[in-house]
């Protein structure tokens, strides 16, 4: 289970993957921005550090963010049936067998806040939702010829300019991920464009163990994206084979989500050329709220044949990480 808390503080910049190219049609860049990096991108810190053999048992989760030196409590995505407006988390819907509706059996009305985080403390009674704390600062940067710093205008159908999703983060917050293993302290290259960060790995704190290991009964959310089904299909959730046909393991009873979330990651690749990109996966996205007829135990004790496997099982980077909600219904 998971024992460290992975703190990243970015020295400088960082990267935001663009996740579409950039065409005349999209002259911002910032359709389908991805950021922060995914549990995926930190087990290339870990496959670094050690052998093949260490990283069998490696599980991974996030990303979170923290503030100050209060890592410990850092921050979740919001579950999707707590509302927020002004920062205020105003309703929290539950599922009546039929229709979500607030405290008081009302449908809501009005607009709220999204992609929203809460504190990991305040999980069983959140009050107050924030905004991330970082922002894009997108600019142009030169193409640089491969073997000498100097601007490579030999290809005039690439140009010599290139887009830069770079990330400024608030100098007191930090990039968060739960992990069984220890990093070693120190600076390393992180995420696209291979930006610089510190990193420390300090003891997760036992209050949020004990949180983890709780089962998640018939009502949990997700806290981090989950890709389900096979390496060619995504569901909603797992699935197994029956026969000539597939169906799922789980028999919703109210499932609230929005829209998936592209999940890849690069793996293999000779040294020195591109690396390989898996194929391309939908994830639900973090803070969907799942009402099951039946209870399932905490994530940790979830089946390892739920996960899709493309070459690792999808449960070492954290995939579906899901706490017990029970105001959910």
């Amino acid at each position: 289970m998971f024992q460290y808390l992975i703190v990243i503080e970015p020295l400088g910049l960082l990267y935001g993957s663009a996740g579409r190219f950039l065409s005349p049609e999209n002259l911002v860049g910032r359709s389908g921005i991805s950021f922060p990096p995914s549990a995926a991108t930190l087990s290339g810190l870990f496959a670094a550090t050690y052998s093949s053999e260490d990283l069998q048992s490696l599980q991974l989760a996030g990303p979170f963010w923290g503030k100050g030196e209060d890592v410990q409590n850092f921050y979740v995505p919001t579950p999707f049936n707590c509302l927020v407006e002004a920062g205020t988390v105003k309703y929290q819907l539950s599922w009546n067998s039929e229709k979500w509706l607030t405290q008081t059996g009302e449908a809501p009305i009005g607009k709220f806040e999204r992609h929203t985080w809460i504190p990991i403390h305040s999980w069983q009674r959140p009050q107050q939702a924030f905004s991330v704390p970082w922002k894009y600062l997108p600019h142009l940067h030169p193409r640089l010829k491969l073997d000498e710093r100097k601007v490579n205008t030999t290809d005039a159908a690439m140009g010599s300019l290139f887009l830069e999703n770079a990330v400024q983060m608030h100098p007191d917050a930090y990039l968060i991920y739960l992990s069984n293993v220890k990093l070693p302290d120190g600076w390393y290259r992180f995420g696209g464009e291979g930006h610089m960060v510190n990193v420390r790995s300090i003891d997760l704190a036992p209050k949020t163990q004990e949180l983890l290991n709780q089962p998640v009964g018939k009502q949990f959310a997700l806290i981090t994206p989950a890709v389900w089904g096979s390496n060619r299909l995504s569901y909603r959730e797992p699935m197994q084979n029956q026969g000539d046909r597939v169906a799922p393991l789980w028999e919703n009873a109210a499932l609230l989500t929005e829209r998936p979330t592209p999940f890849r990651y690069r793996l293999g690749g000779e040294q020195g050329k591109t690396k390989r990109l898996s194929r391309g996966r939908y994830a639900v996205p973090a803070g969907s709220v799942y009402v099951l007829p039946k209870p399932l135990p905490s994530w940790e004790a979830w089946d390892e044949a739920w996960f899709p496997i493309e070459a690792y099982s999808y449960k070492r980077w954290g995939c579906g990480l899901a706490l017990p909600l029970p105001q959910a219904a």
